[in-house]
């Protein structure tokens, strides 16, 4: 038999399911997205039909519930005081 699976969260919507997903996959993690299809069909951008859940394997649980919960804290965040603003930085050689 195939792998357990366990759903890690959830997003209200496809736009904020796909950036999850691309954070997660980033990270080396396999997600599948789940919703209900009606959502879909009517374009349901908020509510229940518009609900997706992320399903990974089992195995990845705990490294994809941390990076979740660390995106939604704004721990991922880049702080801009440590980037140099456009324009400025090393010059180029």
């Amino acid at each position: 038999m195939g792998e357990a699976i366990a759903t890690v969260g959830s997003a209200d919507g496809m736009l904020e399911a796909e950036i999850l997903r691309g954070l997660l996959i980033s990270a080396g993690i396999t997600v599948w997205l789940s919703h209900e299809s009606a959502g879909t069909v009517y374009g349901m951008g908020v509510g229940p039909l518009a609900q997706v859940d992320l399903i990974v394997p089992a195995s990845q649980e705990a490294l994809a519930r941390q990076i979740l919960e660390d995106y939604r804290a704004g721990r991922l965040a880049e702080d801009a005081e440590d980037k140099p603003a456009e324009g400025e930085g090393p010059e180029p050689v």
